[in-house]
């Protein structure tokens, strides 16, 4: 029997809420819907790819991470369960039918042509324009909170940094050790907010597949870089160890630009192998749902953009201008199923590791916590 999509919860236990709840926990105004207590200073670990269900299953890996599971609850990252939209979704306190990141690639209305809002690529586009919604760290730093971002140099500066990090001071550090030094060297400072990231275990997942040797190696980097923050942590402060997606390994792909049935009528295939917006030639939607839904019987949830709409995968309500962005038809593998396509995405297809679905392996991540409140 299948199960239907995990649709994430929003407004009582997403990602977006995590972010209002941590701008609460530290005094400014607005709901809490995390019921986070108060604190002087805080720090977001946010761990690429890190999902509830992987962490679980590898517990022995991380023991520090393992050890504090019994205390911790478990959050939806948001549809598509990808980078680019979780980033946005904590970087502005507000579902993807909000912000309008959508999923990895992206029409451009009007153009005829994909956007790729992880590298940003594909069209010239102004961040404030594809994103033009106020982030929660432009509200702390309006409030007079500290809030810094600790990430690799090469982040700095680029257009989905310019699009979900804008009002943070950014503070870059290559290293590991460069990255926990620096976090508890911010968190000295009054009223800090400071969000570190490490991207290395997603990265692998890709490549390699979760739960490999290579893939448990980053696992206990992980487990190590929180307990040194864990350690390190200033009275009054509270450390939330937290992801952006899980992961599932791929036992089958199929490329859709070589499959006959699923490209008749398609203009564009947009989103990502695990969340593919499809984007049909004019008068072809129709079509092209009886199609994928033919042909993924099965497989996957195959949705028009008005039934994914009106089902709430993308949130309670989805902004008038965000709509043609999201494909004519959705197409949601549950199965281990990667539906690639190669022109588009051309690495993509060598992947072991996917994400984006609405499984709970890809949508159920961690909030750990640690505190000297």
């Amino acid at each position: 029997m299948t199960i239907g999509p995990l649709v994430p919860a929003y407004g009582a236990g997403s990602l977006p809420d995590l972010s209002r709840s941590l701008l609460a926990s530290l005094g400014l105004d607005g709901p809490n819907p995390l019921g986070l207590p108060p604190a002087e200073r805080t720090c977001l670990f946010l761990v690429d790819g890190l999902g509830a269900e992987l962490l679980a299953a590898h517990a022995a890996s991380a023991p520090f991470l393992a050890s504090l599971l019994d205390r911790s609850r478990t959050l939806t990252a948001g549809f598509p369960a990808t980078t680019v939209t979780s980033l946005c979704s904590l970087g502005t306190g507000v579902s993807p039918g909000e912000h309008g990141m959508l999923g990895l690639t992206l029409a451009v209305p009007g153009t005829g042509r994909l956007f790729n809002c992880l590298r940003w690529s594909g069209m010239p586009m102004d961040p404030l324009d594809w994103q033009p919604a106020e982030t929660v760290y432009q509200r702390a730093a309006a409030a007079g909170l500290d809030v810094v971002y600790v990430a690799p140099g090469e982040f700095e500066g680029s257009g989905l940094t310019g699009a979900v990090f804008r009002g943070v001071r950014y503070a870059a550090a290559e290293t590991v050790d460069d990255r926990v030094a620096r976090v508890l060297a911010e968190l000295r400072q009054p009223r800090a907010h400071v969000t570190v990231y490490y991207g290395d275990l997603d990265a692998v997942g890709h490549m390699t597949g979760w739960g490999t040797e290579e893939w448990l190696a980053q696992l206990a980097i992980v487990d190590a870089m929180a307990e040194r923050i864990a350690a390190g942590l200033p009275p009054g402060s509270a450390l939330y160890v937290t992801a952006d997606h899980g992961m599932v390994n791929a036992s089958e792909k199929l490329d859709a630009e070589a499959t006959p049935e699923l490209a008749h009528g398609v203009a564009m295939l947009g989103g990502e192998a695990r969340a593919r917006h499809v984007y049909a030639l004019e008068g072809a939607a129709a079509e092209v749902l009886d199609a994928w839904r033919e042909a993924l019987r099965g497989r996957a949830w195959v949705v028009s953009r008005e039934e994914a709409v009106e089902s709430g995968w993308f949130g309670p309500r989805v902004l008038t201008e965000w709509l043609g962005r999201i494909g004519d038809v959705v197409a949601v593998p549950y199965t281990d199923l990667a539906i690639t396509a190669p022109s588009t995405h051309r690495i993509e297809a060598l992947f072991t590791g996917y994400h984006g679905s609405m499984t709970t392996a890809e949508q159920n991540i961690p909030l750990l916590e640690v505190s000297t409140r």
